[in-house]
């Protein structure tokens, strides 16, 4: 029997895939490419059509999910455990993901008109959301008890948060720094760089030398620098880089003689 998270979401993935034909017929599709993926022929306008292809795989995944956890359906889950008793009391915990994705919203309509990269940074905190959010209320519905609901989540999601999230954290980080240097001049740059280093030296020997400070002062810190970084990069993403002068032999140019060597006839 299908549930309905199945129903919705595979009824998603064949309204992509109808998208996904008709879109690619009539930006250029020929022969049998839009059915085949381009093995055999053009798919019209690459970059609609993969999109609509993607959104029709990510919701065929995510109906087979659902399918086979039973929608976390608790009668379904206590007879596949032998349990004579139905958990029925979900505990449901409160989750910060609608307030980040309503901030991807936001950054991506701001970058439809200031500058592509904050488009596609918006566009990316979106999608994040929408992943751990699914999986935090798929794990609120596992059982009952919310200590074993956030084990069952982490041992899904930890695997693939780490590397992700710190492979972004980085890229992020580099990128909006190198915005921010590259606005300023010469001079400010050094400064702004050397009092960053500072910081997060001082940061690091204050939370070695006082373990009691605690871990969520350390978040709050670290996750307001990381916002003040990323609107910096931003601001400076629009603002554009700073002029590069680079040296030229004007000399040759004013006296009108060229750069090479001439040679004279008798």
């Amino acid at each position: 029997m299908f549930t309905t998270g199945f129903k919705f979401f595979f009824g998603l993935f064949a309204a992509f895939c109808a998208a996904a034909l008709v879109y690619g017929y009539t930006t250029g599709g020929n022969h049998v490419g839009p059915l085949s993926l381009g093995w055999k022929g053009g798919v019209g306008d690459h970059i609609g059509y993969g999109v609509l292809v993607g959104l029709a795989g990510v919701s065929l995944t995510i109906s087979l999910v659902l399918v086979s956890f039973r929608d976390a359906d608790a009668a379904a889950q206590a007879h596949l455990q032998n349990l004579a008793e139905v958990l029925t009391d979900q505990p449901v915990t409160a989750s910060f993901w609608p307030v980040v994705a309503s901030f991807g919203v936001g950054a991506a309509a701001v970058g439809l008109v200031l500058h592509p990269m904050v488009f596609v940074l918006g566009l990316a905190v979106i999608v994040l959301s929408m992943v751990e959010w699914t999986m935090d209320a798929w794990a609120d519905r596992a059982t009952g008890d919310t200590a074993v609901n956030r084990e069952l989540r982490n041992r899904i999601m930890a695997p693939i948060e780490i590397p992700v999230v710190g492979a972004l954290a980085v890229g992020v980080i580099v990128l909006a720094a190198s915005r921010i240097l590259l606005t300023v001049s010469k001079l400010e740059a050094v400064a702004v760089a050397g009092v960053v280093s500072a910081l997060i030296l001082g940061g690091a020997w204050v939370y070695a030398s006082r373990p009691g400070l605690g871990r969520r002062l350390m978040r709050i810190l670290g996750t307001v620098g990381a916002l003040l970084l990323l609107m910096g990069g931003v601001l400076a993403a629009v603002a554009g880089e700073r002029e590069f002068h680079h040296p030229t032999d004007d000399t040759h140019e004013e006296s009108g003689e060229p750069t090479g060597t001439t040679g004279h006839g008798g």
